[in-house]
């Protein structure tokens, strides 16, 4: 399976995750925390979920097929 991973980090620190893994945001700061808390329930989550069927499953099958026609 693919999993999609966005980390929102500042300062060399994380402070967000959006993990399709999981399905939701993680935070990982007391803002991070609070971030997660409100990107769950707002549209920022089905706009996470979107990335990753246009652009993960896409390219992914893109490269897979580049792979099967070299072998």
């Amino acid at each position: 399976g693919i999993e999609f991973i966005d980390s929102y980090v500042f300062n060399r620190v994380e402070h967000i995750r959006f993990n399709s893994t999981v399905g939701r945001y993680v935070g990982y700061t007391e803002l991070g925390l609070k971030n997660a808390e409100a990107w769950n329930k707002g549209p920022q989550l089905g706009q996470e979920q979107g990335e990753l069927e246009r652009v993960c499953k896409h390219n992914a099958d893109l490269h897979y097929r580049a792979i099967l026609d070299k072998t």
